[in-house]
């Protein structure tokens, strides 16, 4: 049997480049396949190297809120790059984008434009060190906040310990400096702000947890972190790379009506380029250099076509706020009809989300935190991604990622992705 042209290219692939791929999740090594190599995109659907056509519920990762190849940022793009790619000089794109970005967040007074989340988390993270002059950093266990050696750290069990490294490579004193606990439990993070009075310089969570699966916030949570915090004289940071005008034009802060101190920002500010940005409160961003002592430079920050991009998409989210209600009502037909289906046959599932964000979990629900979303069926959700991908149906190629509808979906295709999950559902072997 011939070999496709998927399967040609990552195994000259995987003589190149570590694994066969740029970023370990696109190994698709959790549902066992043969990783799905990308040739082209329009709207919903993306087409692969072979040629086969699927409904694409990855989106980059969330950026692509408008669908792949929308005309108003393929033409920003291609307006900008005619004008210079790179400059390593300020731009007036620049400008508009921290503008815009400004007026958009509530609380976000000063912005610094950098090349990806992971960049804008350690560059937040180093500003709030520096603007408090405390050490220690909380995260949340499942919580993702890009690479950064602080950030890549266990959670231990009961009350958060002091974090241990979670990947080869990352100094145990380094990782030391970051404590972890349980998503959703305010509880601990009273007991650890009793534990390191004075030693802790921020606090940083997603608002909307989704990269264990998508798990949203209890009510209180993010209002308790905020009254926390400013009791102790930590900053908190909302890392909203994924949530970040997906929720809502305002973001999640706008959304839940919760303001923090710094944001973080990732590839949906550049319509799905390379791109990210932190800011928040003028006095802490005035501690970043040239103004202050936190250093943090980069030669392609606010690089002109990424900004360009991103000033075309958000801009076409500003001016057509019906896409913001489509996407959550999509989002709700989609979570409800898989409850019913996955009921209808009796498999043990949770179906949870929020607006255009949804997470099917292999197991009995809700799932409030990593601990809950780790007893998911991995093996079951194999099959399941499996069966829909045979289908034309592309899903995250985890268990604990994220669903990402975008403005491009059509009720058709939300309509038949459920006549493809009542399928597979109730396939034998399942």
């Amino acid at each position: 049997m011939s070999r496709s042209q998927c399967e040609r290219l990552f195994e000259e692939a995987q003589s190149l480049i570590p694994g066969g791929v740029n970023s370990p999740v696109r190994a698709f090594k959790s549902v066992g396949q043969t990783p799905i190599f990308a040739a082209r995109g329009e709207g919903a659907y993306i087409w692969d190297a072979d040629g086969k056509k699927y409904t694409d519920y990855i989106g980059s990762w969330g950026p692509l809120i408008l669908g792949h190849a929308y005309a108003p940022v393929v033409d920003a793009v291609c307006e900008a790059a005619h004008e210079g790619t790179s400059f390593g000089l300020p731009t007036a794109m620049e400008v508009e984008m921290a503008r815009l970005i400004t007026e958009l967040v509530k609380g976000v007074e000063m912005v610094r434009m950098v090349s990806s989340g992971t960049e804008a988390v350690l560059s937040a993270i180093r500003a709030a060190r520096g603007f408090t002059g405390r050490e220690m950093v909380v995260k949340f266990e499942g919580c993702y906040h890009g690479h950064s050696d602080s950030m890549l750290v266990k959670a231990g069990s009961g009350l958060a310990t002091a974090g241990q490294p979670d990947s080869a490579g990352v100094p145990a004193n380094t990782a030391a400096a970051t404590l972890t606990c349980r998503y959703n439990d305010l509880e601990e993070i009273k007991k650890i702000f009793a534990a390191h009075k004075d030693e802790i310089a921020a606090v940083i969570v997603e608002p909307v947890g989704a990269n264990m699966g998508v798990v949203p916030p209890a009510p209180g949570f993010l209002e308790g972190l905020r009254e926390i915090t400013a009791a102790n004289g930590a900053l908190l940071i909302f890392d909203e790379v994924i949530t970040g005008f997906r929720l809502s034009i305002n973001c999640a802060s706008g959304y839940f009506g919760v303001t923090p101190d710094l944001w973080t920002f990732g590839k949906i500010i550049g319509g799905g380029l390379p791109v990210g940005a932190y800011g928040g409160r003028r006095d802490v961003m005035s501690m970043v250099a040239p103004l202050g002592p936190v250093y943090q430079a980069g030669t392609l920050s606010g690089n002109p076509v990424a900004m360009a991009a991103g000033f075309a998409a958000l801009t076409a989210l500003r001016e057509n706020p019906l896409i913001y209600r489509e996407l959550a009502a999509r989002g709700e037909r989609l979570r409800a009809g898989l409850d019913k289906i996955f009921k209808k046959y009796g498999v043990a599932a949770c179906v949870q989300g929020i607006e255009s964000l949804a997470t099917i979990f292999f197991t009995a629900g809700p799932v409030k935190s990593y601990d809950e979303a780790k007893k998911s069926d991995t093996a079951r959700y194999a099959r399941f991604w499996s069966g829909m991908a045979a289908r034309g149906i592309l899903m995250a190629p985890s268990q604990f990622e994220a669903l990402f509808l975008c403005a491009a979906h059509s009720d058709e295709d939300i309509e038949y992705f459920l006549v493809c999950a009542d399928e597979v559902a109730g396939s034998e072997g399942f």
